[in-house]
């Protein structure tokens, strides 16, 4: 199949390439697409490359981190602020994957892909992160939560693309995950929680699910306002293995991830929460 490369100097550009010819597709990173156009999973005329976009800058202002969506994972596991300021995100990107494939792999196309077996998406989504869009109507900002639709499915609009995500710039938080080879395989389950400066409770997401990475309000309402007991966790673990949509697939059983989101509830409280852990 003959495919066109494009490589737009401009926003106004590239949504233009991008509307101009339905199926075109949008190269980040490329670590996902480039595989998947070689197997087959994704067909498309054209490719329309982000790369000249001035998307790839991380900004912080009025309490807020905007991280453009072409900014390399690498490049924002690196930042010297962000390990204290958003632990759990930094403990998610440092699962993605190598370091090399950290320095290409952006956070917009993560997003985008929207892959059920993410390791930043639940984080993502337990800070309550916005996506900014822009496209032939202008531009537009989505809750994470509601611009996941399924796998490989999201809220983009013919032409539209991800210009940056939103999201708080400091707030307590923890992630943690399970693997069978944890440098080279994906997660199996992945377990987000974080408390917002301003929120009135903890929330807590979820990895290595079909159709996509999900919030568990049961258990968030277990664990309240304050910081959990021990009793609390232990409610919320049992709460959110039992109402979690987990399925079998080849790399674990329902029955297995069930009990497996109970520890590693325990596991991301005790570090972004640990003063009460023992009470």
């Amino acid at each position: 199949m003959p495919m066109a490369f494009l490589r737009p100097s401009t926003v106004d550009e590239a949504v233009a390439a991008m509307s101009a010819q339905p199926g075109s597709v949008a190269l980040s990173g490329g670590t996902d697409l480039l595989l998947d156009i070689d197997d087959g999973r994704v067909a498309t005329e054209r490719i329309v490359s982000l790369a000249r976009l001035p998307w790839d800058r991380l900004e912080r202002k009025g309490g807020r981190l905007r991280i453009g969506s072409t900014l390399p994972i690498r490049t924002l596991e690196r930042d010297p602020d962000l390990a204290g300021d958003l632990p759990g995100l930094y403990e998610a990107i440092r699962s993605v994957g190598s370091v090399p494939l950290r320095h290409r792999a952006t956070v917009g196309g993560n997003i985008a892909r929207a892959s059920p077996a993410s390791d930043l998406i639940p984080v993502l989504l337990a800070l309550g992160a916005q996506v900014e869009l822009v496209g032939p109507s202008g531009r537009r900002t989505v809750p994470l939560d509601r611009f996941l639709k399924g796998s490989r499915s999201v809220d983009l609009g013919i032409g539209e693309l991800i210009e940056a995500i939103d999201l708080p710039a400091r707030a307590a938080s923890a992630y943690a995950w399970q693997r069978v080879r944890p440098s080279n395989d994906i997660s199996q389950v992945g377990v987000a929680v974080a408390r917002l400066p301003h929120g009135d409770r903890w929330a807590v997401a979820l990895g290595g699910i079909v159709p996509r990475p999900v919030r568990l309000p049961a258990a968030e309402a277990i664990l309240g306002e304050e910081l959990p007991s021990s009793v609390d966790v232990s409610r919320a673990a049992d709460v959110a293995a039992r109402d979690a949509p987990f399925a079998t697939d080849r790399r674990a059983s329902e029955t297995y991830r069930r009990r497996l989101v109970g520890v590693l509830l325990k596991r991301a409280l005790a570090k972004a929460a640990p003063p009460r852990m023992g009470a």
